[in-house]
């Protein structure tokens, strides 16, 4: 247990250092704010989030591994291995400067070590759901982590369309608006965060705490949540340069619109996926968004080819994770057997 809560930790800060530079890139690219004040205002919402919502998104989380009959060896080897294969691909790819999804390496560990170590029948696939209409286990959280993006995308692409109709006509001192606002969309893009991504760490520890016979049900201690977002507090607060690099600088040349309506139309996918308890990657989110915005705009300015290397990166993250989990719960189960 001890050792889960420490690699929980890790890959929450790990989580938030991705996802800062993510959040942060599109308001410093366009120099509406300088750093330190960006990344101060997405900690302090990030922090203030997963206090003020539900726990939906660690309930999908948390309950599409059966881990509960498992002995507390093989749960804790899915538990870790499932960490460790996220943390792992967060590292490599914030080498490679990047953004990755936190959320799918995460799931795709899980899945990865349950396979390996439990049962494919215990591992809720979703799909008797599915033909009823409705989205549970592996299913809901593949929909919500490769739809969103497409959401992100679209929203990104109707907002600049929206602004343009809206602004076209006015002097160039409507750019202070958008400075201003963008401390609001920001802010609204921190707290969106928390409430997302904070959970899955909390789903982990309550696996973990079920598999352990420490509780008989998927629950979260108030500890957990503390735990959790303070350390992905943390990480936002450092923030990962490499990215910000990529996103606000590699793809095109960003002006303050393109923040403005980036970070609204990523708040707004988020903030949807959350009440519904879908987990969403905002690395994939604002991404996507930031897109939209390029392809509604100029989408002769956008740098394709570099977009193409980021979505190759999305798509490799599941299969990567999955084969990452298997691999590390058998280390862990040999090493302790």
């Amino acid at each position: 247990m001890i050792a889960v809560v420490i690699v929980v930790a890790i890959y929450d800060f790990t989580n938030g250092f991705h996802d800062a530079a993510d959040m942060v890139a599109t308001a410093i690219a366009s120099r509406a704010m300088r750093p330190a004040v960006a990344i101060g205002i997405v900690s302090v919402f990030t922090f203030i989030a997963p206090f003020t919502v539900g726990l939906a998104v660690a309930d999908t989380i948390g309950k599409f591994v059966d881990i509960g009959s498992a002995s507390p060896l093989v749960g804790g080897a899915v538990v870790i291995a499932a960490l460790l294969a996220a943390v792992s691909y967060n590292l490599v790819t914030w080498i490679l400067g990047y953004p990755s999804s936190s959320s799918n390496s995460l799931a795709g560990g899980l899945v990865g070590a349950g396979l390996y170590a439990i049962d494919n029948n215990h591992i809720n696939w979703g799909l008797e759901a599915l033909q009823r209409g409705e989205l549970q286990g592996v299913t809901k959280v593949i929909a919500g982590l490769f739809i969103s993006p497409l959401f992100g995308f679209v929203a990104g692409y109707l907002l600049i369309k929206l602004f343009i109709m809206i602004f076209q006509n006015f002097t160039y001192r409507v750019k202070s608006l958008f400075v201003v606002s963008q401390y609001f969309s920001i802010a609204g893009l921190g707290f969106s965060h928390g409430a997302n991504d904070a959970q899955k760490g909390m789903a982990i520890i309550g696996m973990m705490l079920l598999a352990s016979g420490q509780t008989d049900t998927f629950t979260v201690p108030a500890w957990a949540v503390l735990l959790c977002t303070s350390a992905i507090t943390l990480g936002t607060m450092f923030g990962g340069w490499r990215i910000i690099k990529t996103l606000g600088f590699s793809l095109y040349r960003l002006r303050t619109i393109h923040a403005v309506a980036n970070q609204l139309g990523s708040a707004l996918i988020n903030g949807v996926a959350t009440s519904i308890g879908a987990p969403t990657s905002t690395t994939q989110v604002v991404t996507a968004t930031l897109l939209g915005n390029g392809a509604a705009d100029k989408p002769g300015h956008v740098k394709w080819l570099t977009a193409a290397g980021i979505i190759t990166g999305w798509w490799l993250n599941l299969p990567v994770s999955i084969a990452l989990g298997w691999f590390y719960c058998f280390i862990y189960i040999a090493m302790r057997s």
